[in-house]
């Protein structure tokens, strides 16, 4: 099957990964396969990871550093968003779709590639994610999935490999499937996949048990400008070691663990863990920070432009007209979005004890019960009787 000459693909070290690289050369006829990996701040070394890929057949291996990228310009807009999918999940895998995705169809273009490929199977939402994203982005470029078409089980992926000696798991394989980053990882499959099995604490990584937490809360102050976190207890700090620094304290207490049902855009329901906790507090301190400084209905109307943005992220469509129009509708909503937020962290709560802002809309003595009050009680008599009108006319029409 002579679909390419030269392809990119994307790389994480794994065994669907290198098997592509002869499975693409050897079936489907491929000259030449340039790998990418990219460096997400998933703390792995990535130099064994680029050895690996050239011991398996690869012309060149490539690793980009795509962490500083991947926290300005994905997380923390999605942060502005307050983007969390049915809800709970912050979409700190679906995130780093689109840009490895960019990436990919940058280099392609750099080494005159005539396709991209990927390692994602036909099941999950990363093939959603990179197939749109690359059409996006170009439109023209042939976008390859053997994983998806090869129809090998694991113990067969693993033998093939082994023919073009590419060695198979030398240690007793996890039973998990794991993805991970520096805003959180995901886990799945497993013992997971049954609903009613609770996660074993080897399950996590970056938060601790409950019972391992300290018995002392810790305050932490998180400063926002214009919906963008940049201070940490004071210090201002560069995003990348802001989530860093924040990973540590806010896991440390146990704080950023989800364990949910998911909805999968491929129609199936999937059992997902996930862990995310300075994107989990940054959320619920920048929401929080909203709840002072915008006004009433900007707030609820943003509330149903933060779903839509957050089913558009884990659905693949970062690169789309309706994203960017509502990016620009966030960006507004930021303008006075500026300030400090106090979270309390204890024993897997974060719970937000104080906020103050420059351009608060409290004002104290409009909402004061005590003697400096100016609010004109009388006022609200007829207030309550044009609002309750309707109200009223209707009782009186429908009355039997």
């Amino acid at each position: 099957m002579g679909r390419a000459n030269k392809v990119v693909l994307a790389y994480s070290g794994g065994v669907d990964t290198s098997v592509c690289i002869p499975y693409l050369k050897e079936e489907w006829g491929v000259k030449e396969v340039i790998t990418l990996a990219g460096d997400l701040g998933q703390g792995e070394e990535l130099g064994p990871i680029r050895k690996k890929a050239l011991d398996s057949g690869a012309v060149e291996s490539l690793v980009a550093d795509l962490t500083e990228e991947f926290i300005r310009d994905y997380a923390f807009p999605a942060i502005q968003a307050n983007a969390l999918y049915e809800n709970r999940y912050p979409l700190s895998t679906a995130l780093a779709r689109p840009l490895i995705a960019k990436r990919l169809v940058e280099v392609a273009d750099e080494y005159g590639a005539d396709a991209v490929a990927h390692g994602c199977t036909g099941k999950g939402n990363d093939q959603v994610r990179f197939d749109v994203a690359i059409a996006a982005l170009n439109p023209n470029i042939k976008v390859l999935a053997p994983a998806r078409e090869w129809g090998m089980s694991r113990e067969e992926t693993i033998a093939y490999g082994e023919r073009f000696g590419i060695p198979s798991p030398v240690k007793k394989k996890s039973p998990y499937s794991i993805d991970k980053n520096l805003l959180g990882r995901s886990v799945e499959a497993g013992p997971l996949e049954d609903p009613w099995n609770a996660p074993l604490e080897e399950v996590y990584e970056m938060t601790k048990a409950i019972a391992d937490t300290p018995d002392e809360p810790e305050l932490v102050d998180i400063g926002f400008v214009k919906g963008m976190p940049t201070r940490l207890n004071g210090s201002e700090l560069a995003p990348v070691e802001l989530v860093s620094q924040l990973n540590d304290i806010v896991g440390r207490h146990g704080y950023g663990r989800i364990d949910m049902m998911e909805n999968r855009l491929v129609g199936i329901k999937s059992r997902e863990i996930y862990e995310a906790p300075a994107l989990l507090a940054l959320i619920h301190a920048h929401r929080d920070l909203e709840s002072l400084t915008l006004t009433a209905d900007v707030t609820h109307y943003k509330r149903g432009i933060e779903e839509t943005y957050s089913q558009m992220i884990y659905n693949g469509l970062w690169y789309s007209p309706l994203k960017a129009a509502l990016d620009s509708f966030i960006q507004t909503t930021q303008e006075r979005v500026t300030g400090t937020v106090r979270v309390q962290l204890f024993k897997g709560n974060a719970t937000i004890v104080g906020r103050q802002s420059d351009y608060s809309l409290y004002t104290p003595d409009l909402a004061t019960y005590g003697a400096e009050d100016q609010f004109d009680h009388k006022a609200a008599e007829g207030f309550i009787y044009v609002w309750g009108l309707p109200t009223r006319v209707w009782s009186e029409k429908t009355r039997g």
